[in-house]
């Protein structure tokens, strides 16, 4: 050190001159390995972090980009959610026992050994299952796209699958993919189809499992499962269904983190344009908020939303629940809920043998029945500009080029003939029941309280009748 500084510097030594300089320079060799140390590991996160956001093909997506992507998502409104599996075949019981909870869980519930419950697949045998009946069904209740149960919690793929033989066409007398006939059905009748997969849960394959795992048949490291089951199975879905799927459905992110949820995440450029949700974990958000068998207060802000929910109290069949909610409780949901600027993604769960259970059938042909009539005060509207709900129903908006429609769905039709629309300040263009193909006007006035609507003394529709007002000018409500 003695020698390095004289060389440094050719005044004359000075010992006292010596011990202060070499005191500095063993702080700023100290500082530098903090810095550098600290550079090192902020630099490694930063890394992570970018490596994070660049496997998500829809990182550095614009606004503009992002509207044209899910454009028909907004415009839908109504889907179709099928659960469909094995879990069919046990139909909630188990030992002669009814197994607590939803039925797709059943083998979780019960607690029932892999080898076990491998032989319910040798029953499921869903000769009934016919495609075209299925997507007609969800055409003719007004639904625009249908996603499906690609694999649940169970691990049974419902589809030809390489990476596991634990599959509805190797493992079950079936031998067919209905996935590949639902798209040719979807397909031919103009809905969209995508497809649920449970991505992080696989009680079969060796994935995660809620409530710790059961039989050691289940044991396996969680990275062999994504990366010899959920990565392949992800690259099945998106390559062997075309023009499908439109939409990615992922489901309950247990004990995925950011490099599992990478590699899922990555697939998704082999479908441009392709939509999912906010359940895959490890940090990314998706494109949609997924709020499950309630309709938020108010909706989410800035972000799209789908509310789904099923007609009775179970998504996979179960052969004893009969809570069927009424037509008219699931219709004013979907009214509800594209009023709050959502999708209604409602669930049917077709029994063994491949068939939709009459119930559920029923209410959706009813609720079809309505769509007819009101579909236009559905289909690619937005959310309601009242800040409080409206005493009497609902109401959506469509804004175009030609000015704002209001859709006024009563209903409690008022016993006095006088429809009063708080707070609306407009004047209106015209007004009429959406039920009248003559568009014949209703009378309106403007007034203090907002504008009163002289409507007929009897509803068109018990459920809810649609008023349609088109107003001049930018939309005033006080």
């Amino acid at each position: 050190m003695k020698i390095l500084l004289a060389r440094l510097n050719p005044a004359p030594y000075f010992p006292e001159r010596i011990a202060r300089a070499t005191q500095i320079m063993k702080s700023s060799l100290l500082l530098s390995l903090v810095l550098g140390t600290y550079a090192t590991i902020a630099g490694a996160q930063t890394n992570s972090v970018t490596a994070s956001n660049s496997a998500d093909p829809y990182a550095h997506e614009t606004t503009a980009q992002r509207d044209a992507r899910m454009k028909w998502w907004r415009e839908a409104r109504f889907g179709m959610f099928i659960h469909w599996g094995v879990y069919s075949v046990p139909a909630g019981t188990y030992h002669g026992t009814n197994i607590p909870g939803i039925g797709e869980w059943i083998m979780n519930k019960g607690k029932i050994p892999v080898a076990e419950y491998r032989e319910y697949a040798k029953q499921f045998n869903p000769t009934n299952f016919n495609a075209d009946a299925w997507v007609r069904l969800a055409k003719q209740a007004g639904m625009k796209y249908i996603v499906i149960t690609s694999k649940h919690h169970d691990g049974f793929a419902m589809f030809d699958s390489r990476a596991s033989d634990w599959n509805i066409v190797q493992a079950s007398p079936f031998g067919r993919d209905p996935l590949k006939e639902l798209a040719a059905a979807c397909k031919k009748n103009g809905i969209k189809l995508g497809f649920y997969y449970s991505q992080a849960q696989d009680w079969n394959n060796g994935g995660a499992a809620s409530g710790g795992k059961w039989d050691k048949a289940q044991e396996r490291s969680m990275d062999d499962y994504i990366d010899k089951v959920a990565v392949p199975q992800v690259k099945e879905l998106l390559s062997h269904y075309r023009p499908f799927p439109a939409v990615l459905w992922w489901d309950t992110p247990r004990d995925m983190n950011p490099e599992r949820a990478g590699k899922l995440i990555a697939l998704l450029k082999m479908k441009p344009g392709i939509i999912h949700n906010n359940r895959l974990g490890g940090g990314f958000k998706g494109d949609t908020e997924t709020p499950e068998q309630h309709i938020p207060a108010t909706g989410y802000t800035n972000r799209d939303w789908e509310t789904c929910m099923t007609i009775n109290d179970t998504w996979g069949y179960k052969s004893y629940d009969t809570n069927f909610k009424s037509t008219e409780k699931l219709l004013r949901n979907l009214i509800d809920i594209a009023s709050k600027g959502g999708n209604y993604l409602l669930n049917v769960g077709p029994d063994a043998t491949g068939v939709i259970p009459e119930p559920e059938a029923q209410r959706l042909r009813e609720m079809g029945a309505w769509m007819q009539v009101n579909s236009e005060a559905i289909y690619d509207t937005t959310a309601s500009p009242f800040k409080q709900q409206l005493p009497w129903g609902r109401c959506t908006r469509k804004v175009t080029w030609r000015g704002t429609t209001l859709y006024l769905h009563v209903f409690d039709w008022p016993k006095d003939g006088k429809l009063v629309v708080p707070g609306l300040k407009n004047r209106v263009k015209s007004v009429w029941l959406l039920a009248d193909p003559h568009h014949r006007p209703l009378g309106a006035e403007s007034n203090a309280d907002g504008l009163t609507i002289t409507v007929p003394a009897t509803a068109p529709d018990a459920i809810s009748s649609t008023v349609v007002v088109k107003i001049k000018g930018a939309l005033e409500i006080q």
